[in-house]
């Protein structure tokens, strides 16, 4: 299917997410926090992320402005999934060009959906451009 970057410090979410995508036939890397996810994604870049917003360090919102600047990283699609349920926070996360946004606690079924909506889109767009 897809080779995925999920980015948690909760670590036992973490390995629930991996196993539950990796179920659903993607190829799954995780990471701690952002900084150890970006070392992540440019040894071997993913074809889409999935990021908690409230981390040590580098939270998903700084996470994903770094990407959206860099050439290399700009069109990999995002998907947050946060606990944060303020009314700011996802109008912050699209206007810094997020993919979707997913509340905490996370159904699976609405994951999985989400994961394959954004790559479709990802894949389409990808698709019509110009050789």
């Amino acid at each position: 299917m897809a080779k995925l970057l999920v980015i948690d410090d909760d670590v036992a979410l973490l390995e629930l997410l991996r196993v539950y995508l990796k179920n659903a036939g993607h190829a799954v890397r995780t990471a701690g926090d952002a900084a150890e996810g970006i070392r992540a994604l440019l040894s071997d870049p993913p074809e889409l992320i999935l990021s908690d917003i409230s981390m040590p360090y580098l939270d998903g919102f700084e996470l994903l402005r770094a990407l959206r600047s860099e050439p290399l990283t700009q069109s990999i699609p995002v998907i947050f999934l946060t606990g944060r349920n303020d009314e700011d926070s996802p109008v912050k996360a699209r206007a810094l060009g997020v993919d979707d946004y997913l509340s905490k606690p996370i159904h699976v079924e609405e994951l999985l959906s989400s994961i394959d909506a954004v790559l479709k889109k990802t894949r389409k767009s990808v698709g019509a451009r110009p050789n």
